[in-house]
């Protein structure tokens, strides 16, 4: 079951990241480092209106990829990088499992994510 839930978690993130504007957010936020971005400069730099962003920074935040804080009147986004980890672990989770002895000792050149 859990497993179920995880796959279901890491699908809708993905499915959210496969939107041209969201992955544009999302490469904004990792750029911005863990403290964030105001809204402003998220909206400026994508040069959309504000209710499109509003729409994208919700789905993120749905599928908890990114989280929003109040500093005064500034609004950031700040991307959930404990999420992102994890959902880059769910993806890599199986990587070689079930590669063959024979690749063991290969250079990871030549295996990709194995060691």
């Amino acid at each position: 079951m859990e497993q179920s839930l995880e796959i279901e978690q890491a699908a809708a993130q993905l499915a959210e990241l496969g939107h041209p504007t969201r992955l544009g957010i999302f490469r904004l936020l990792v750029r911005a480092g863990r403290q964030g971005i105001p809204v402003g400069d998220i909206q400026q730099a994508l040069e959309i209106p504000n209710s499109t962003l509003s729409h994208h920074l919700s789905k993120m935040s749905k599928v908890d990829l990114m989280e929003q804080r109040r500093d005064g009147r500034t609004l950031y986004c700040t991307l959930k990088f404990e999420q992102v980890e994890a959902l880059l672990g769910f993806l890599y989770s199986e990587c070689c499992i079930e590669a063959p002895e024979s690749l063991a000792g290969m250079g990871e050149d030549k295996r990709g994510c194995c060691d």
